[in-house]
């Protein structure tokens, strides 16, 4: 009788047990639920290109961009982590998951099938700079020399993309030489130099050159293009993408956003801001 009942105790359990395993987990406590919750922001940038993020004199990286991205975590209560990256390796970067976010002067015009952005917050154009004493004062005087711009630069861009750009593929067609670099401070040293003509830059990274460089420099009137920038995340990652920009809404509407923009009035940037129009 003693080893019927043991027999029928263990099928018993067993049951309970395999029925057990069917049963859906439960919900991790609400605690454990937010401990997952975001806790820090990295943010991948050019670390060479002013004004929107470098390094100044003491080894910071400090920069209008890298201002508003410390702005927005305060308020968020997350740690800004602030991540220099190789410009050209950006979208290995933002997809591996190394960053979270594009923030440094990135441009969605033409971009935005690319990445999930937000609302654009500065209007930009890209011009040439040359040396002051070259003699060259329009695009069109352009022709036969050699022009520098950045790799994988929206101003490259603008000078090689064949989607309705006949006039530009023309303008670069003329160029003894389109050259690029891993950066502009290189292009700007070039330049001083004199072993090339022209650069193809943003015009806030001109101003800063032309500010800091005296009268060695000036820019052409007529710019290449015209475009955006905004904060450029992982395709799909909308959930950070929408409190990224709340937050930067919050900032335009209490007066932060011209505030910080004020700091780089030098560079023309509180006369760029276009967020939220």
């Amino acid at each position: 009788m003693k080893k019927y009942l043991s027999l029928l105790f263990a099928m018993v359990l067993g049951a309970s047990m395999l029925a057990g395993c069917g049963q859906k987990e439960e919900a991790p406590p609400a605690e454990e639920t937010q401990a997952q919750e975001r806790t820090k922001l990295v943010v991948g940038f050019d670390a060479e290109y002013p004004p929107y993020g470098y390094r100044d004199e003491a080894g910071e990286y400090v920069g209008f961009d890298l201002d508003l991205a410390a702005e927005v975590c305060q308020r968020r209560g997350w740690e800004l982590v602030k991540q220099p990256i190789e410009w050209d390796a950006k979208d290995m970067e933002l997809n591996s998951g190394s960053i979270d976010c594009i923030w440094n002067g990135f441009t969605m015009t033409g971009r935005e099938a690319n990445y999930t952005f937000s609302d654009p917050y500065v209007d930009n154009s890209i011009v040439f700079v040359v040396r002051a004493d070259s003699g060259i004062e329009t695009k069109e005087d352009l022709a036969g020399k050699v022009v520098m711009t950045q790799a994988d630069s929206s101003a490259l861009t603008a000078l090689t993309n064949e989607e309705d750009n006949e006039e530009n593929l023309a303008l670069s067609a003329s160029f003894a030489a389109l050259d690029q670099t891993g950066d502009y401070n290189s292009a700007f040293m070039n330049l001083e130099a004199g072993s090339i003509d022209a650069i193809a830059v943003d015009i806030g990274v001109a101003q800063y050159q032309l500010n800091s460089r005296g009268d060695l420099f000036v820019k052409l009137d007529e710019p290449l293009s015209t475009e955006q920038y905004a904060v450029g995340f992982k395709q799909g990652n909308t959930e950070l993408r929408d409190q990224v920009q709340e937050t930067l809404y919050e900032m335009l509407e209490d007066g932060t956003l011209d505030t910080i923009a004020a700091n780089y009035k030098d560079y023309n940037l509180d006369q760029m801001l276009c967020l939220g129009k």
